[in-house]
């Protein structure tokens, strides 16, 4: 049977890195086997959810390559879930509860203090007919708890092995509020099951809700989708990255250069026995992905193996593959240019600041001005090649007997104006000698 699958963001914020994880494991294992991938925006929270943020999503999601086969918004289903609200109140398991949010504390401080659990007593099942219309005649409106039914509820989880929720320890979960509006738990249920979801990959912190899925999966009709709980993410300190995620934003990674493939791969394995490495495309991370090679432990997330990440997969990049992005950013350089450069980018804009070495103006940084003289003397006639920097330095090194760095240094900041960089004997012949000469003669060219 095909995998269909889906990720699920609320349109009240970007995606950030923690949400990028879920959606990338739920597309990775939906393109591995041929299966559907759903992209459904949780938006019943009205007040704020933003249409910025919808297409937002979409721009982020469009950007990392992750296509989706069908789009869904819960805002345009209401009428579906209060179907299937009252039919949970025909049978009895969605029943009215009165109390204030103050009352529920009060009595839950009470249970802790006698050494009970904090679980819902069930006090509103009690309640007479009389009793209910009295509470409503005082103006309140009631909220609606799913009964659970108190046995044991097991899985066989995709990630974590056998697992087995204690239905009798959990409180009567609230599915609608006085309002009228649906708590998160209902509308996911009624649409895994309207729409086929075979697997629900999520994070390992929604372990304690699947019991109480199940049971409304098998309250609604529906056979219940199979459940992976994947690691969460820490930061380098072990602390969970939750505080922290606004500045991991995917449109932040995005503004930083990095690039799509990188963050696709760096996110696709850490916390998985994978190696975490540069990879050449989406179908070969699909073709990794496992369940039995994601760890139960924290995926350690650090934004400099990131980026460090990202500098291996510009520096593997053939010039084929960037002919058209270097084009497209002003730069006429050819395959020379782009093998001399990519040694040294850590993000592909970095590829302006060293075109513009190349093609001036520079301004030199002088240091050791009689040698430069002597270097920009002996400079050799072009065409220039390969093997002529070896030629030009020996000359100098005969003449003035500087060597090593008490050579190289002076000429690479006069030529280039900076400490370091490609390896000069590449890039002198794309500097050629006319800005070569005037360089080390100390003028911006």
């Amino acid at each position: 049977m095909k995998p269909v699958v889906r990720f699920a963001p609320s349109p009240t914020g970007r995606i950030h890195v923690g949400n990028l994880r879920p959606a990338l494991l739920n597309w990775l294992f939906a393109r591995r086997d041929g299966g559907c991938f759903i992209l459904r925006f949780d938006d019943t929270d009205v007040a704020r959810s933003k249409e910025e943020y919808v297409e937002g999503i979409r721009d982020d999601l469009r950007w990392l390559s992750l296509d989706w086969d069908r789009e869904v918004r819960q805002s345009e289903r209401f009428a579906r879930y209060g179907e299937i609200v009252e039919a949970l109140k025909r049978a009895g398991r969605l029943y009215p509860c009165y109390e204030t949010p103050e009352e529920l504390e009060r009595r839950r401080k009470r249970q802790l203090a006698r050494g009970l659990p904090p679980v819902y007593d069930r006090a509103a099942l009690a309640l007479t007919a009389e009793a209910r219309a009295k509470l409503e005649a005082e103006g309140r409106a009631p909220h609606w708890r799913f009964l659970l039914e108190e046995r044991t509820v097991a899985w066989d989880d995709l990630i974590r092995g056998a697992q087995t929720i204690e239905a009798a320890s959990l409180s009567d979960p609230v599915l609608v509020r006085e309002d009228g509006t649906y708590l998160y738990t209902l509308p996911s249920v009624v649409d895994d099951a309207d729409f086929g979801v075979t697997h629900v990959i999520r994070g390992e912190d929604h372990v304690a809700n699947t019991g109480v899925q199940i049971q409304l999966f098998e309250a609604i009709g529906a056979p219940p989708p199979a459940f992976g709980h994947h690691n969460l993410l820490v930061g380098t300190d072990g602390q969970a990255l939750s505080k922290r995620l606004g500045s991991l934003s995917i449109g932040s990674f995005r503004e930083a250069g990095l690039e799509p493939l990188a963050v696709l791969s760096y996110s696709a394995t850490i916390g998985t026995s994978n190696a975490v490495a540069p990879y050449k495309s989406l179908t070969e991370l699909a073709g990794l992905f496992d369940f039995a090679k994601l760890s139960r432990a924290p995926a350690r997330f650090d934004i400099n193996e990131l980026q460090a990440l990202n500098a291996r997969l510009l520096q593997a990049l053939p010039y084929g593959e960037v002919k058209e992005r270097l084009s497209a950013a002003g730069i006429a350089g050819d395959e020379a240019f782009w093998e001399t450069v990519r040694p040294n980018l850590t993000v592909f804009d970095d590829v302006r600041d060293w075109w513009h070495v190349v093609t001036g103006p520079v301004e030199p940084r002088i240091e050791a001005p009689e040698l430069l003289a002597t270097a920009r003397d002996l400079l050799p006639p072009e065409p220039w090649g390969s093997g002529s920097w070896s030629e030009w330095t020996d000359a100098v090194k005969n003449a003035t007997g500087a060597k090593g760095k008490a050579l190289f240094h002076p000429l690479r900041l006069a030529l280039t104006g900076r400490a370091d960089g490609p390896e000069l004997k590449r890039l002198l012949p794309l500097i050629g000698r006319a800005k070569a000469a005037a360089r080390l003669s100390g003028q911006s060219a």
